[in-house]
């Protein structure tokens, strides 16, 4: 495996991690979820819209804008729109854990739609990450005895969100041959984002507020999917997936010295889980690479 695809998207994972730390400041200047999901990606789309055009990558097939717009709806609509409603529906834990089931749907969908082998050491990272996912989020309430919220829609919409996220990487797979990564953004975020606007209510907002938005759209979206991808066009969507889901442990450790927020011991040891399956994806990787060195 090319380290540096490993290293592009575990740097995308660091910066969706802080996701929530940008979130936690414009919620708190009275802006709404979904007004933030509309901004992160309208912004982000201005900012794609200015690379592609420096790098005179503006322009696609007629026959793929089908493809590039039902992206947008899956992957910005969809996604931004079953995350937000599981959120409210399960919880934030319940719905990070439902979300993190996305290593889960792109092994499935690598070996059904990439052709990719699914093999034993695959199965078993995919396992370790959603248990460590599971241990980090739901911790604090299964150490303290509380309930955990079952609510069927939001379960549903939880699921939803892990599978139209798991979807980001069977696109970039199918398509990064073709476009260059702000190519695709330039036709899929504003798609995304014009279908989110009817639900919007939007609200004045303050110098800071704006800032912080512009900013979030620069790291969370420009900048994490740019890495992401060029992580992706190196190394297989499966191990990629699981690199990624080192995100809910940068969000769990920055809020831990931002706000004091503490991981529980199950939060321990699921992190523990998710840097052994990242150790165990880069093993195999360098393995398989030396195999194939071999044969060649």
């Amino acid at each position: 495996m090319d380290i540096r695809g490993f290293l592009y998207v575990l740097a995308a994972a660091f910066m969706w991690g802080v996701i929530g730390i940008f979130a936690k400041e414009v919620l708190a200047e009275g802006v709404t979820a979904l007004e933030i999901a509309f901004w992160r990606a309208a912004l982000a789309w201005v900012m794609f819209v200015i690379h592609a055009a420096i790098q005179k990558e503006l322009r696609v097939h007629r026959t793929d804008l089908p493809f590039l717009f039902g992206f947008g709806f899956i992957c910005v609509t969809l996604f931004y729109g079953s995350y937000q409603l599981a959120i409210r529906d399960v919880g934030m834990a319940m719905a990070a854990v439902l979300l993190y089931t996305a290593p889960a749907w792109v092994a499935f969908l690598s070996w059904l739609v990439l052709k990719e082998e699914m093999t034993p050491t695959k199965s078993i990272c995919v396992a370790m990450t959603i248990i460590g996912v599971s241990c980090i989020s739901l911790g604090p309430s299964l150490l303290s005895g509380g309930t955990i919220q079952l609510d069927s829609f939001g379960l549903i919409a939880g699921l939803v969100s892990g599978f139209t996220y798991a979807l980001y990487y069977i696109f970039g797979k199918k398509y990064l041959h073709k476009y260059a990564t702000p190519t695709i953004f330039v036709y899929a975020l504003p798609f995304g984002a014009a279908l989110l606007f009817p639900f919007v209510e939007f609200h004045p907002k303050s110098a800071y507020a704006w800032s912080m938005l512009i900013s979030m759209a620069a790291v969370t979206a420009y900048g994490a999917f740019n890495a992401y991808y060029a992580g992706l066009k190196r190394m297989e969507a499966t191990r990629a997936s699981v690199i990624a889901t080192f995100e809910p442990m940068v969000a769990a450790v920055l809020a831990y010295i931002l706000f004091g927020e503490k991981f529980s011991l199950l939060g321990y040891v699921g992190s523990s889980l998710i840097i052994a399956a990242v150790f165990l994806v880069v093993l195999s990787g360098s393995k398989s690479s030396r195999a194939a060195g071999e044969e060649a």
